[in-house]
């Protein structure tokens, strides 16, 4: 089976995974914001027109794998109009142009929708409540992808780190050199996520949905297994960087004010991926593991 996959979005870390990741029988078209801006009607009406005819030209079969947000969590509390329009207007139009033209839509989500209050692991089905602008405008991405009539699933994740763009692992490993000490936040839990791992999943699921065989369950979550604090994640990557992970040391939130609220607790459950028969993600640790191993 051939698919097309246009993944608005693509010059994120997500995005430039999807299109390094693809199989031979995946054309993967990732334009950035600059050439595809999910904001602009005329241009998503068009992207989507042109996959449709790319994919009929090419006898595959398209998928929208929608990779853009916004993404500045602190930025947004003060620029929540322009968050709305990326991370909500945004994935409504495009809803509406992949329902016009019968194509499926993969929703990327994130953790930052739920209140962080929990003591288990979120299902999808759990009751939201977001606790900052930027996870506000990502549930009403999710209503207006849901809600548009399109083929459609929302993926939730979180905690992401790739090779591309700027992400935790990333600032662990550049302020490693020059600080003797460094403070990182010990009460906030999450799952971290590889990007490769992520995009993987995401185009098998792909795959599924192109191919009318996509799961009952339109939430789903996938994140790398098992839960961590900041703080742990941050002593990890020190190990791998062959540095003492002890000059790691915990503080908490309240140590580390920011603008936005983060969740306390925000693990992501695996049930329902697995439920739907993808594949289920490996550990954190193994993913990190990895991601190292390949930067080698």
């Amino acid at each position: 089976m051939r698919l097309t996959v246009l993944v608005p979005g693509g010059s994120g870390q997500l995005g430039r995974d999807l299109a390094a990741l693809a199989s031979p029988s995946v054309d993967v078209v990732a334009p950035g914001s600059a050439e595809l801006d999910v904001t602009v009607t005329g241009q998503v009406l068009a992207a989507v027109g042109g996959l449709a005819e790319r994919a009929r030209e090419a006898g595959s079969l398209p998928v929208v794998v929608n990779a853009a947000a916004y993404t500045a969590v602190d930025k947004a509390e003060t620029d929540e109009e322009r968050a709305f329009a990326v991370n909500a207007d945004g994935p409504r139009v495009l809803a509406a142009a992949c329902a016009s033209r019968r194509v499926p839509l993969i929703h990327v989500s994130t953790d930052y929708v739920f209140p962080g209050d929990a003591s288990q692991p979120y299902e999808p089905s759990d009751a939201l409540g977001p606790r900052s602008a930027y996870g506000r405008t990502k549930a009403a991405g999710e209503d207006a992808v849901l809600g548009s009539g399109a083929a459609s699933w929302v993926v939730r994740t979180g905690w992401l780190y790739g090779r591309s763009g700027s992400n935790f692992v990333k600032t662990m490993a550049a302020l490693e050199p020059s600080r003797p000490e460094l403070s990182v936040v010990d009460d906030q839990v999450g799952g971290p996520t590889w990007t490769a791992d992520l995009a993987a999943g995401l185009l098998e699921l792909a795959s599924r949905a192109a191919a009318g065989e996509g799961p009952s369950q339109r939430i789903l979550h996938c994140t790398n297994a098992g839960e961590v604090s900041w703080c742990g994640f941050a002593r990890a990557v020190f190990r791998h960087l062959g540095a003492d992970p002890a000059r790691v040391k915990p503080c908490t939130t309240a140590e580390y004010p920011r603008p936005a609220a983060r969740p306390a607790y925000s693990v992501l459950s695996p049930a329902a991926w697995r439920e739907a028969g993808l594949t289920p993600m490996r550990s954190w640790e193994d993913a990190l593991d990895a991601y190292f191993a390949t930067a080698k």
